[in-house]
């Protein structure tokens, strides 16, 4: 009875706090609940920790290199894409990069933005491909904490961002990040062209830099929001979670930098497979 209790009140307040939701979303693909992204992201994490190196255990690794070109410059065009619709969407047209409150009208703008959050909402997905060639190319020394947690938390999260606030502060490291993407996946992409293009791959360790960058950046926007006098954005502790995002980031990049740069397990150098994804 206790427990019966316990879930109906557990219902009610699901019920209650989904009122709250973005009516523009209504009907989009995976945004009815957050139940199909958590079943996706937990489906993920035991076939990149678990199931998928059992089944290639004793198989011969694939060889997917035509494969990971396409994939990888299509990263390209796509973060490219996403980065151009974030900046017409509000980050170079109307948005102080202060206090910028999300826009929950149905003006062509706002609408932009909340399309631009969604498609950066679902390359999430597209990205858990990264993992999926690790584990079909038996590369499971890639498949770091860092990398599934990663690839886990920012869909997952990105969820509810989408469904309660697509606009406004909680939006600049999504355009960041896909600006970041553009040169991650273009480095990818030239590296996946083969060893012929080795040589114009020198700038791995800079690429890391510019990772470390990012976070820096992001937790330092974010923070204006506790400096300012009276922002009236809607979710604060959506700012808090992605201040607390970037944090943990930057702490896991400045470790990885630390072992694979300063401490020397991992030489600036390119890998020979060319895909020791870490972001």
């Amino acid at each position: 009875m206790a427990f019966s209790n316990l879930t109906s009140k557990a219902v009610l307040l699901y019920d209650e706090w989904m009122k709250d939701a973005d009516p523009r979303l209504e009907g989009w693909p995976l945004m009815s609940s957050p139940f199909p992204t958590t079943f996706i992201i937990g489906t993920y994490i035991y076939f990149a920790t678990s199931l998928g190196p059992k089944l290639m255990e004793n198989k011969k690794p694939f060889e997917l290199r035509q494969i990971m070109v396409l994939y990888n410059f299509s990263m390209v065009a796509l973060s490219l894409y996403m980065t151009y619709e974030f900046l017409m969407s509000g980050w170079a047209t109307e948005y102080s990069f202060r206090c910028d409150i999300v826009d929950y009208s149905r003006s062509p703008t706002a609408l932009r933005m909340v399309r631009v959050c969604w498609i950066f909402y679902f390359s999430k997905f597209i990205e858990l491909l990264d993992t999926i060639f690790f584990v079909l190319r038996k590369k499971s020394n890639q498949i770091t904490f860092l990398h599934v947690f990663h690839h886990s938390i920012v869909p997952w999260t990105w969820w509810f961002g989408v469904k309660f606030a697509a606009g406004g502060l909680g939006t600049f490291h999504a355009m960041l990040n896909s600006i970041v993407h553009v040169v991650m996946y273009t480095y990818y992409g030239i590296c996946s062209l083969g060893p012929a293009y080795y040589k114009y791959l020198w700038w791995k360790k800079y690429m890391t830099a510019i990772q470390l960058v990012q976070f820096i950046i992001i937790t330092v926007h974010i923070e204006q929001i506790y400096m300012m006098d009276d922002c009236q954005y809607q979710y604060p502790v959506f700012m808090f979670i992605i201040w607390l995002y970037g944090f943990i980031f930057l702490a896991l990049f400045l470790h990885f930098w630390y072992n694979a740069y300063i401490k020397g397990q991992r030489l600036p150098k390119m890998a020979k497979n060319g895909t020791s994804k870490d972001d």
